[in-house]
């Protein structure tokens, strides 16, 4: 695998976060990417920034959704 490409800013028992992480999961699968979750509780730079705003999800090094995944956007940024 190479570097995570997609990085899911989550914390625990976020309803939202796992719906976003299994959209993650399954297009990261298709396309032979790899991702990496990040809780925002264990930073607090990140519970400031996200905290209203979870899942987020950033796409080489850019935000790219918050709130939900959209399959078909995820699978074009990473294949675009």
């Amino acid at each position: 695998m190479s570097e995570p490409r997609v990085t899911l800013y989550a914390k625990p028992g976020c309803h939202l976060c796992e719906d976003a992480r299994a959209v993650i999961e399954r297009v990261c699968a298709e396309l032979g990417e790899s991702y990496v979750e990040v809780s925002i509780l264990d930073d607090p730079a990140l519970l400031q920034r996200f905290a209203e705003e979870i899942p987020v999800t950033f796409v080489d090094g850019r935000q790219h959704d918050f709130w939900r995944v959209s399959e078909d956007r995820l699978r074009a940024a990473l294949t675009g």
